[in-house]
């Protein structure tokens, strides 16, 4: 992330179809909002998701603690 995903705060929130190594584009948007902690992630700075659940993450680290909730 860099100073200028601040610079502009994104407007329409997209919908995604998540897959195995991409997305499709449902609705055009600037964002969508991370699963677990409700931010919002720039569409081209999403890098993290889970196919089975359809969900976005912020981080790595977002996206393994949400993994391994699944395990308990």
């Amino acid at each position: 992330m860099n100073f200028l995903d601040h610079a502009v705060a994104p407007r329409r929130e997209a919908k995604l179809k998540y897959l195995d190594a991409d997305f499709q584009v449902l609705r055009e948007g600037d964002f969508v909002r991370c699963a677990a902690t409700g931010e919002p992630i720039r569409i081209e700075n999403l890098r993290y998701w889970n196919v089975g659940r359809q969900a976005p993450f912020r981080s790595a680290d977002v996206a393994f603690a949400e993994f391994l909730k699944t395990l308990r």
